[in-house]
């Protein structure tokens, strides 16, 4: 067989989402060839191997001491045999046209990575996925990076010999800022790729998720530091000083109304950001026409900063004690 595809789907104790999702990879449209499916494992301890013994994926099952995306990747497209890959996550749903509508992208030899639009398939399950559905909204062009799922060239990934295994999060943009220091190109593209369950209806699961992000931001900009190539260095200091910023005007309105025995300063500081809310909810309007959804996904922007920042405090602590953090993990089995 000399599949035209591989399709590289990583996961852990997804269960019944990853039988959801290679369904969904069996029921595309021929790409104009075979099709080749790999799945790799990160030490389930549910199903999730059988699962995709029982579509008949080619099943690699890894164990680091510290699993990573990133490694799973690796593995998956190190064994692939064709010329185009898609990465896909276990809880993902591909849209059946994605790959055959995409695969003309590459007649530019420049382009060596093509993503479409992801979307929360259960948005109306929690405020959480409500919001975070319009985190996966870019507008499409050439971009910097890419996500979690994406078309990829076998030739660009052995070129830089894939993604960088040590980090538990950032993996994809820093692969790209990899690659186009080589010159190549990143092209986002206007047609839907995948549905995504986030799964998230705690609130512990998003300050965990957004504390990933932060030490993602701080390990890949620190990797890049000092180098021809910066990357990320301008997210980390802005996250930096808008946590500040935020931390003093919490400051501000508890010794303020204490000192006063007002409602006034916390008030203020309040309606400071809910201005700057609002002001962030214009700005991108062009996600969504539910203004309530807006207005919500405007204060996260800003709240979400704390998180992000304590991530990047854990980074920089594990640096100087040279440790090495395992995952991040938001979700559970089968959450």
């Amino acid at each position: 067989m000399n599949p035209v595809l591989s399709v590289v789907v990583i996961g852990r104790n997804e269960g019944e989402r990853l039988r959801r999702c290679l369904q969904s990879v069996r029921a595309m449209r021929n790409p104009g060839g075979d099709v080749e499916m790999i799945y790799v494992d990160s030490a389930s301890t549910d199903n999730s191997v059988a699962i995709a013994e029982s579509f008949g994926a080619i099943v690699l099952a890894v164990k680091p001491k510290r699993p990573t995306a990133a490694l799973g990747r690796n593995a998956g497209w190190r064994v692939a045999t064709a010329p185009i890959v898609l990465f896909l996550d276990g809880d993902t749903i591909l849209h059946p046209d994605f790959v055959i509508d995409s695969l003309p992208e590459f007649a530019d030899a420049s382009v060596v990575a093509v993503w479409g639009h992801r979307r929360e398939i259960h948005p109306e399950q929690s405020i959480f996925n409500r919001l975070l559905d319009l985190d996966w909204i870019y507008k499409p062009g050439l971009t910097e990076f890419c996500g979690g799922d994406v078309l990829f060239r076998r030739s660009a990934l052995e070129q830089v010999n894939g993604y960088d295994e040590n980090l538990i999060a950032g993996e994809e943009p820093e692969m790209c800022r990899r690659l186009r220091g080589h010159g190549y190109k990143i092209l986002h593209v206007d047609r839907p790729m995948t549905g995504h369950d986030l799964a998230m209806t705690k609130w512990a699961q998003y300050w965990k998720r957004a504390t990933r992000a932060g030490y993602a931001y701080a390990e890949v900009s620190n990797r890049f530091r000092g180098t021809g190539i910066p990357f990320w260095e301008d997210d980390v200091r802005r996250n930096r000083n808008r946590a500040h910023m935020m931390i003093a005007a919490v400051a501000f309105a508890v010794i303020g109304s204490a000192v006063l025995w007002s409602p006034l300063p916390a008030l203020a500081v309040i309606g400071f950001y809910l201005l700057l809310s609002l002001r962030s909810a214009s700005k991108v309007r062009w996600k969504s026409s539910d203004w309530f959804t807006l207005i919500g996904y405007g204060i996260h922007s800003h709240f979400q900063q704390l998180p992000i920042y304590f991530g990047q405090l854990q980074y920089e602590r594990d640096r100087k004690q040279g440790k090495s953090r395992g995952l991040i993990e938001y979700k559970g089995a089968g959450q």
